[in-house]
């Protein structure tokens, strides 16, 4: 699942009174994680994940995460592919 925005999942963390650690820890992910969704550094993560992460937050998994994953072949796409 790819991260709709690291701006919208920071002002949801802070909103919530939540520190990284606190959501890693409710989502079973490592804080360092977390952080590298909200600077950007990052992402995507698994659905199970996305989806703990939303119930965390207490929002629908679809505010936060986007399937990434093609339809057809079920693998990633990957969407910064290299022009020639």
């Amino acid at each position: 699942m790819r991260l709709t925005s690291p701006e919208t999942l920071r002002a949801l963390i802070r909103q919530r009174g939540f520190s990284y650690e606190q959501l890693a820890r409710y989502a079973g992910c490592s804080k360092s994680f977390v952080s590298h969704l909200t600077s950007g550094r990052k992402s995507t993560c698994t659905p199970k994940l996305a989806v703990r992460l939303a119930e965390a937050l207490a929002v629908p998994t679809e505010i936060l995460f986007v399937a990434s994953a093609s339809a057809v072949s079920g693998r990633s796409i990957n969407q910064r592919a290299k022009v020639a």
